[in-house]
């Protein structure tokens, strides 16, 4: 196995604990957040399962999810949106613990908790069913169209994922001031998405074909 390759990828899963924890706990003031530590189990607990399931069945997915860099300068500045867009819902979310400005139901908590864990499984099924995913936007060499399970109802299961992913997170923080900041995500996505469709289109062949025949970006009948 490549020692390399997992060094990375736990070097890369122990810094984003220390930075998610940081930007919770610290304008909580307090490590006593429980709906803190729920979120936190619940994001990496899974995604360290889902790094060894790659390191061992799909280590090239794994390296390039691990050394994307984008080069769409467009896309960079919806990546910078996003970025900005999680610092302020999980440092509010601290502040909101801390200054008790909101107060979520716990059935609403649990709601969340479900459906982000149901989220997260189905973005496991993308990853399965697509094996080019990267976090870039790109072409890669020999890759193939997808037009199989997800990707037969909507182009972008991946991003349609992540909404009910990023918004769960806030009822899992019992957050309202970080819900009302992740509703900002849909837009950046529809942004992103745009821009890669463009990508795809001009250096992937059949994506065009591919559009005709499934019409949805992100919600079916929709959009």
């Amino acid at each position: 196995m490549e020692k390399k390759l997992l060094g990375q990828g736990l070097i890369k899963y122990v810094s984003g604990v220390i930075l998610v924890g940081l930007m919770l706990f610290l304008p909580a003031g307090t490590l006593h957040f429980p709906n803190g530590w729920l979120f936190m189990g619940l994001l990496f607990l899974p995604m360290l399962g889902a790094g060894f399931v790659m390191y061992f069945k799909n280590p090239d997915l794994l390296r390039r999810r691990l050394n994307a860099r984008e080069k769409e300068g467009e896309q960079k500045l919806v990546l910078a949106g996003s970025a900005l867009m999680f610092l302020a819902a999980f440092v509010l979310a601290g502040l909101n613990f801390r200054f008790q400005w909101t107060a979520m139901p716990r059935w609403l908590v649990i709601l969340g908790a479900a459906v982000f864990l149901l989220s997260y499984a189905l973005y496991a099924e993308v990853l399965r069913e697509n094996a080019y995913l990267s976090r870039t936007v790109e072409v890669q060499e020999n890759q193939k169209v997808i037009d199989t399970g997800l990707y037969g109802i909507v182009r972008h299961p991946m991003y349609a994922v992540t909404v009910w992913l990023f918004l769960s997170m806030a009822l899992v923080l019992g957050s309202l001031p970080s819900l009302i900041v992740m509703l900002i995500y849909p837009a950046l996505l529809i942004r992103r998405i745009l821009n890669e469709e463009k990508v795809l289109e001009e250096g992937l062949p059949g994506y065009r074909e591919y559009e005709k025949k499934v019409k949805w970006r992100l919600i079916p009948f929709i959009w």
